[in-house]
């Protein structure tokens, strides 16, 4: 996990060093990168709620509709946020598959509730991750209104890791 934390970074130093003479640099890149991510998360849980069969399918079903709610109001927030400090959120499907760093696959109907519940686990704890690089730039930053929107969203990817953790048999934790 360290080296995707560190791939975060690297994108995230690439990016703003594009634009070195702006405070708020990394800042932007950051809720960027969060733009990107929140947008192929999306796809990837909507893929589940589409592809999954099997025990526990009747209450998993709408927690996928309420997982996608709540990606989707983090990926407004976030970009609104960065429209606010004046940046520009990538918006459309090709700069999403380039910026981000989750990975689409064909959906399959041959996967099991648990395969795919795992699959949630890891774009989970990479959102986490990103999460993380999110405040300690913008903390560097000094910019607390994205940190907040980041201190947000990392307490609600936690509580759904642990959820879908749980949910898989697997004991709590980070």
């Amino acid at each position: 996990m360290v080296n995707v934390t560190e791939n975060i970074y690297t994108s995230v130093k690439q990016q703003a060093d594009a634009q070195a003479t702006d405070p708020r640099a990394k800042t932007k890149a950051v809720l960027n990168q969060a733009v990107a991510d929140l947008s192929k998360a999306y796809s990837i849980v909507h893929q589940t709620h589409w592809y999954m069969r099997g025990a526990g399918f009747l209450y998993l079903h709408p927690k996928m509709d309420e997982l996608m709610d709540t990606i989707n109001a983090n990926l407004d927030e976030i970009s609104e946020r960065l429209i606010t400090i004046g940046g520009a959120p990538y918006s459309t499907l090709s700069e999403f598959d380039q910026a981000s760093k989750l990975t689409e696959e064909k959906g399959t109907w041959s996967k099991t509730m648990t395969e795919r519940l795992v699959r949630l686990v890891e774009v989970y704890k990479y959102l986490d991750q990103l999460y993380q690089v999110g405040l300690d730039v913008t903390d560097e930053e000094g910019d607390a209104p994205s940190n907040d929107l980041f201190t947000s969203a990392q307490a609600e990817v936690e509580k759904t890791i642990w959820m879908l953790q749980a949910e898989i048999g697997q004991a709590p934790g980070l």
